[in-house]
């Protein structure tokens, strides 16, 4: 009985070791940005769609399949509803050690977000992003919307993105 014990604590202890570094430990190289010729100058999110489809100059450049906010029908009101935000913004700021595989940040919440929210005595929230995977993650694409407010693509994917966005490109979230 006291072997099991030791050895049922083993396996846990390797696995909380395993996922620990996948999760927090170091992050490969950032992929580097496509020259400036190449680099996108739109994204569109169709949520009902679930598509993500990045443009330069009009012509499609890359397009693929999203996950987002555990709520996503409507507009983002608050902070922990779940929602992804609709809207016009611009891609803000860039996170290479994100809790996600990669995230590229939004300029959410906009002057008249913030308005609302105060006029209604709420947090509107922010920090939304598009990003990959979680970490410690490894391999796999989770089904459904499943983050917080986000978008969600798959690592290979926002690697790909990451490499095309400078920031200040037009994000554009339509229902």
């Amino acid at each position: 009985m006291r072997r099991l014990t030791l050895i049922s604590l083993l396996v846990v202890l390797a696995g909380a070791v395993w996922f620990g570094w996948h999760r927090y430990g170091p992050r490969g190289p950032v992929p580097l940005m496509a020259p400036d010729a190449a680099q996108i100058d739109h994204i569109l999110i169709e949520k009902s769609a679930r598509r993500l489809t990045a443009t330069l100059n009009g012509a499609v450049v890359m397009q693929t399949d999203i996950a987002l906010g555990f709520a996503p029908d409507g507009d983002k009101q608050q902070e922990g509803d779940g929602k992804t935000p609709l809207g016009v913004f611009k891609i803000d700021r860039r996170n290479p050690q994100s809790a996600f595989h990669l995230s590229l940040g939004l300029d959410y919440p906009q002057p008249e977000d913030l308005q609302r929210a105060h006029d209604q005595g709420i947090d509107p929230g922010g920090d939304i992003f598009i990003h990959g995977q979680p970490n410690g993650v490894v391999g796999l694409t989770l089904p459904g919307d499943w983050t917080a407010g986000c978008i969600a693509i798959s690592n290979a994917e926002i690697a790909q993105l990451w490499s095309l966005t400078p920031n200040g490109t037009v994000v554009e979230i339509r229902p």
